[in-house]
């Protein structure tokens, strides 16, 4: 399970340093910070390497702003702390440009945009994604999210149970301990595709919501850092224009996670 390989590599591979580039060397240096517990978009691997759509998207950024990368994990809960305390100098681990948060962080503009959705059982007796036929139920969500946002607020007559990673629900879900989670449809749908998802199925996807969903997903700064954050936006519109951007959506996913 990821949830055991989450955990006894947090210790040994705090830092992972992805070079962007050997050949900018004499580039600006930014340390990216990464949850390293969100596949397919980032994850923590076996051999202590991060893989996925952020971290790919990330190195494309940064070699086409011709700076050298690095990458530090952290526990989701605590991300946007270690970036106003300077740990390191961006997010990029899929989090929502949304005004609560831009509250406490400068947002680059969106590199992708996806709707959230829930899974259930496959024996599950839940026909709809709606909160009339999901009231009663035992809701998962991975906390401090906009999905467990979208939860709260949408789901009022559910009981929403929040977990720190994404796998803790996931291995709930599995063992019958709770009815259905919400997540990102990307994810979810990538998690069906594993033999660890074999116990579930997507039943669709939910209306976005502005307020809580946000603009999609964006590279988070310090406050008041708009230059770099400008940075990430012209490297994002500069790999979607020469194709770069397009040859690793592909790499992950049949559409275009992008967004309108």
């Amino acid at each position: 399970m990821r949830i055991s390989k989450r955990f006894t590599l947090a210790a040994s591979a705090a830092v992972i340093a992805l070079f962007a580039s050997s050949a900018m060397a004499e580039g600006e240096k930014i340390v990216i910070g990464t949850e390293g517990a969100y596949p397919p978009f980032n994850n923590l691997e076996s051999d202590g390497t991060l893989t996925g759509f952020d971290i790919d998207i990330a190195k494309a950024m940064c070699e086409e702003m011709k700076a050298e990368c690095t990458f530090v994990t952290q526990d989701w809960d605590g991300i946007i702390p270690a970036l106003i305390a300077k740990k390191f100098d961006a997010i990029i681990a899929s989090m929502s440009i949304t005004e609560e948060r831009k509250q406490q962080v400068d947002f680059s503009k969106k590199y992708y945009n996806t709707p959230p959705a829930i899974v259930v059982p496959k024996d599950s007796e839940i026909t709809e994604a709606t909160p009339e036929a999901l009231a009663g139920k035992l809701l998962g969500a991975q906390g401090s999210t906009t999905h467990s946002n979208y939860a709260e607020a949408h789901m009022k007559d559910s009981e929403v149970k929040l977990y720190p990673t994404a796998d803790e629900y996931k291995l709930d879900i599995a063992n019958g301990r709770i009815d259905a989670v919400i997540d990102d449809v990307v994810v979810l749908s990538e998690w069906l595709k594993s033999e660890d998802g074999a116990c579930c199925k997507l039943l669709g996807t939910l209306p976005i919501d502005p307020v809580i969903n946000g603009e999609g997903a964006g590279v988070a700064v310090r406050k008041g850092d708009t230059a770099l954050a400008d940075k990430f936006t012209a490297a994002v519109a500069a790999i979607r224009a020469n194709g770069k951007y397009q040859e690793i959506n592909a790499k992950y996913f049949p559409f275009d996670v992008y967004g309108d």
